[in-house]
């Protein structure tokens, strides 16, 4: 018998890779021979570089980078020799996990700092980039990770304007004649869950900025910036950013990364399948267990038991979810396609319980699921 076990995190209790083990550990106690597969997943949040690396086996990077401010920073990134993939989080250089909340102020940040991390990848020998793009704290567009690859943005007297999301309505042309020689022969893959057209009601400046510190006027300013600096894009680049879903991810990155790195949006749980084979690796298993810390309304929409259910569904795998919270009825669960499911909270005293002793009670979980359907 086979068993791919395949869950996110439980956020502030269980790493993927403890899950994994914990189910192992319960199941092996029940019934010794059942093979495990063990591919902890993620949908491109938090602890996601730690999911990333099971499966490149890379080393960390250190480099000195520009933060959204342009001060100089130390930033990591995961960077796999073999493969010659770089696995970079934007917020490592332009995030708002660098700032304390009276600096936000993405009017005026830029994300140099990311072009920084890929121009070291590129120089490092990467030939495959994957992009996390959440948690910044910038509105340009990407114009300042364009400028650290050699675009140059320049205003009506044809000078370098500072690559902020306050100068995008500035800019009079983009000058792609001294570009990073190497920037062509990357292949880059961007983690996007973010659907957000560029600009407009529903444009990253108009629902993200204000919680980047970004006044009324502001938004109004980095809309209209947005909508002139789109323009000059369709006319370079031949592509409608209004017409790319995700365009307005992290203030803009999502239509830079594909401008100007030539890069693809992906779902971030769909990216870390690629990496992991998933598909491949899950043909023939009776069940995948998976998991992660609630099971609700919002599973559906690009979480990882969604991206597991996709994949076991078209294989006409069972799947079985263990999580920390339940917040949907037996009916709504079987409606997913899951056909087995436990929480924590059925066996912990309280959340202060369930948070300490996830690993005991996931495993406690998979001794129960083995008694009852591994006959």
């Amino acid at each position: 018998m086979k068993i791919v076990v395949a869950p996110d995190k439980f956020k502030n209790s269980l790493t993927g890779m403890a899950f994994c083990n914990a189910v192992e550990e319960g199941i092996h106690q029940v019934k010794p021979n059942v093979d495990i597969v063990k591919l902890p997943l993620a949908d491109g949040g938090d602890g996601t570089i730690e999911i990333i690396n099971y499966y490149l086996k890379g080393e960390i990077i250190d480099v000195i980078v520009r933060d959204p401010f342009f001060r100089s920073i130390k930033a990591s990134y995961l960077y796999a020799v073999t493969s010659k993939t770089a696995f970079i989080e934007m917020a490592e250089a332009s995030g708002v996990k660098l700032l304390k909340p009276e600096e936000f102020d993405c009017k005026n940040a830029t994300t140099l700092g990311t072009g920084d991390m890929i121009v070291d990848a590129i120089e490092k020998g990467a030939k495959h980039i994957i992009l996390g793009i959440g948690g910044s704290a910038t509105n340009d567009c990407g114009i300042g990770m364009a400028t650290a690859l050699g675009y140059l943005f320049l205003d009506e007297n044809h000078s370098d304007l500072r690559p902020i999301g306050a100068n995008l309505e500035h800019i009079k042309t983009i000058d792609i004649s001294n570009l990073h020689p190497k920037l062509k022969e990357i292949d880059v893959k961007v983690a996007c869950d973010v659907t957000n057209p560029l600009y407009g009601a529903n444009g990253s400046a108009y629902v993200y900025a204000a919680q980047k510190g970004a006044t009324s006027e502001d938004m109004k300013q980095l809309d209209n910036g947005l909508q002139h600096i789109s323009k000059l894009i369709e006319a370079v680049f031949k592509v409608d950013p209004q017409k790319v879903v995700g365009a307005g991810a992290a203030g803009g990155m999502g239509i830079a990364s594909k401008v100007f790195l030539n890069g693809t949006l992906e779902r971030g749980i769909e990216l870390i399948k690629d990496l992991a084979q998933f598909d491949a690796k899950i043909e023939n298993a009776d069940w995948i267990i998976t998991g992660e810390g609630k099971l609700d309304v919002q599973t559906m929409s690009g979480k990882t038991i969604n991206g597991v259910l996709s994949s076991a569904n078209e294989k006409y795998i069972k799947v079985a979810a263990f999580c920390g919270a339940i917040d949907l009825d037996t009916d709504a669960i079987k409606a997913l396609g899951i056909h087995y499911a436990d929480k924590v909270d059925n066996y912990a005293e309280n959340k202060e319980d369930a948070m300490a002793n996830g690993y005991a009670y996931v495993k406690e979980m998979a001794k129960n699921f083995a008694n009852k359907t591994l006959i």
